[in-house]
């Protein structure tokens, strides 16, 4: 995401240029809760992607008024016409074309103003008006009765006040970026389309204090209400803090409340962005966006206002990660950087989180291989710690199917006192009861005073797994009989015996492997659904259901996380980029056979080239 202000014919414009890919949806997010409009590229020669999709989307749930430039129109297989066609099928009949194409991909040179029925071509260094072409006569036509459909009115006074006024259109114009066609017509259009921060009415807030919502209006002098929409770690500067002024005057070198977290704010040298540029300002008024440095409570979502008159914004949603690798540094010279260095690039990166899984792995989750991508160079650029990724270690759990009774005795005689323990464990199952220990000791074959190192070598032994080096959970062990020496017994022996016998008793009593099940709901246009659930049948997943919701099929299933690691990057090639999923940990079930026996050699080879 990055930030530009400049001023076209005396307006000033704030610009939050966000990424297109949905890898990124995260900075879209935020570019959307700062802006009071839109403009959505879109690719003359890619059509209707899911990035497209996915701002639509995003600014209809924001309600943020937009408009679409069809740009890269002179690429090869640049097709403007077709594309707008698509995007009145796919969005409906209030995409309203202003202009259409004059030629595509090489032969583009400019486009026809349906609004003022003029034609504009590039001569080389610049736009002038010529006669609109006569072979265009037809689409120049059709292109005004899609707009008058759009707007609903056939009168041109009428026709520009409604564009003018009104935001439920969303107006489509074209161009070339590259060879600056289209430009000013687009500048002019956020100008005259697109709703200025005065335009946009008072903002919704909480007012902690009274408990109530407030409406605040955008007004300079009236009270303070920032949004907080990003924060950025920058390896010289520190933390930089973006921020939208909805009402009120935000000064350099002042204070400001955080009403999120209930702290006093120190506002340093407020800045005015222009792209990797910074311009020192001394305020920010009610519309404007800017960043300051080094702010130390605040973070991303996070509202200031005063403390006097505080205001809560709803904090900004953002949907959880679904790729998951595990992360290791690069070299010895890494590993003390990459800590540091993953917590503040974490701070802008709000689609990203860290974990230790059950496995004892650090896990980084991002939205797809793209996003890790970003971060592991940004690690590598910004913060000197280079990481490597994997695959995650499946967090499988070992337990038993049967009950068995089971001995462990451990003599050692080296001169003078030795160690005896001798234990008699019963096993047996005790679903989802984690690890289970008692005793029925009776006529003190066993002292009590041995009874913690019994328990403490059947849970250690546990955590560390007998059959695939996975935590032994879900069975009871009970201590019933033993022996004892006077002399030789102590805790570390009984200890020693109890491992023992849980070692071979689990062997006898039908150990199982267990895999973590989660819970999925997969959301994807109709069009896929046979591939999905075909690849879902792949990755042992079982449907529970199925739903509509906005358009799209839902999906809700159960499928084992082995299979999931890198289902966000698969998903998204099944379903050209359209489809999505969320996951969480719903219970473990017994692995195939087939699975396990798999699993348990590959921990037999690990132990074996161990050693």
């Amino acid at each position: 995401l990055a930030v530009g202000t400049f001023e076209n014919d005396g307006t000033r414009i704030s610009l939050v240029d966000t990424p297109g890919y949905p890898d990124f949806v995260g900075e879209v997010i935020q570019g959307f809760n700062a802006a009071d409009g839109a403009v959505i590229a879109v690719d003359a020669s890619g059509g209707i992607e899911a990035g497209l999709e996915q701002a639509v989307a995003l600014g209809r749930s924001t309600n943020t008024a937009a408009c679409f430039f069809i740009n890269k129109s002179d690429r090869e297989n640049a097709d403007p016409t077709a594309v707008l066609e698509a995007m009145r099928s796919t969005f409906g009949h209030k995409i309203a074309p202003l202009q259409i194409a004059m030629g595509a991909a090489e032969k583009f040179d400019g486009y026809v103003d349906l609004v003022h029925r003029k034609a504009w071509r590039w001569d080389g260094s610049k736009e002038v008006e010529v006669e609109i072409p006569a072979e265009l006569a037809d689409e120049v036509a059709r292109g005004r009765d899609q707009l008058l459909e759009a707007a609903a009115e056939a009168d041109d006074d009428v026709l520009t006040k409604y564009l003018e006024e009104e935001s439920i259109l969303a107006p489509v114009l074209v161009g070339s970026a590259t060879k600056g066609i289209g430009l000013q017509a687009l500048l002019d259009a956020i100008v005259r389309y697109l709703p200025s921060p005065a335009d946009e009415g008072p903002v919704n807030a909480r007012d902690p204090k009274a408990g109530t919502e407030a409406a605040v209006a955008p007004d300079p002098d009236g009270p303070l209400l920032v949004r907080v929409f990003k924060t950025a770690a920058d390896p010289f500067v520190g933390r930089l803090t973006y921020l939208r002024v909805l009402s009120g005057t935000l000064k350099s070198q002042g204070h400001a409340w955080n009403s999120t977290r209930g702290e006093d704010e120190r506002i340093g040298q407020l800045l005015l962005l222009h792209g990797k540029e910074q311009e020192p300002i001394g305020e920010l008024r009610a519309g404007e966006i800017g960043a300051v440095a080094k702010l130390s409570v605040t973070e991303t979502g996070d509202t200031l206002s005063s403390k006097d008159k505080p205001f809560v914004l709803p904090p900004l949603e953002f949907p959880n990660p679904t790729l998951m690798l595990a992360i290791e540094p690069q070299s010895k010279a890494d590993l003390d950087k990459m800590g540091p260095a993953l917590q503040r690039m974490l701070e802008e990166e709000p689609t990203a989180k860290l974990a230790r899984s059950e496995a004892g792995e650090q896990v980084l989750m991002t939205m797809g291989d793209a996003h890790t991508a970003v971060i592991t160079e940004r690690l590598k650029r910004k913060f000197g710690a280079a990481i490597v990724t994997h695959t995650p270690r499946v967090p499988y759990k070992e337990t038993i199917r049967g009950k068995t009774q089971v001995h462990g005795r451990y003599k050692k005689q080296t001169g003078g006192h030795g160690m005896f323990g001798d234990v008699w464990l019963e096993l047996e199952p005790n679903p989802g009861g984690g690890v289970a220990f008692a005793e029925r000791i009776v006529g003190g074959s066993v002292p009590k005073q041995y009874f913690p190192g019994v328990e403490k070598g059947i849970r250690e032994t546990a955590a560390e797994g007998v059959v695939a080096g996975y935590p032994l959970s879900d069975f009871k062990a009970t201590l019933y009989d033993g022996s004892f020496h006077n002399v030789d017994s102590n805790e570390l022996s009984f200890k020693i015996a109890a491992s023992m016998a849980l070692k071979e008793g689990v062997q006898q009593a039908k150990p199982a492997l267990l895999e973590p099940i989660m819970s999925v709901e997969i959301r994807v246009p109709e069009a896929y659904m046979g591939e999905v659930n075909r690849d879902l049948n792949g990755r042992r997943g079982r449907v529970l259901g199925m739903d509509v919701s906005n358009g799209l099929q839902v999906i809700t299933a159960h499928v084992p996380q082995a299979e999931l690691f890198s289902y966000a990057t698969e998903l998204r090639s099944l379903t050209a980029g359209r489809g999505t999923f969320a996951s969480a940990f719903d219970h473990y079930e017994e692995v195939p056979s087939h699975i396990a026996e798999r699993v348990i050699a590959d921990h037999r080879n690990e132990e074996a080239t161990a050693h």
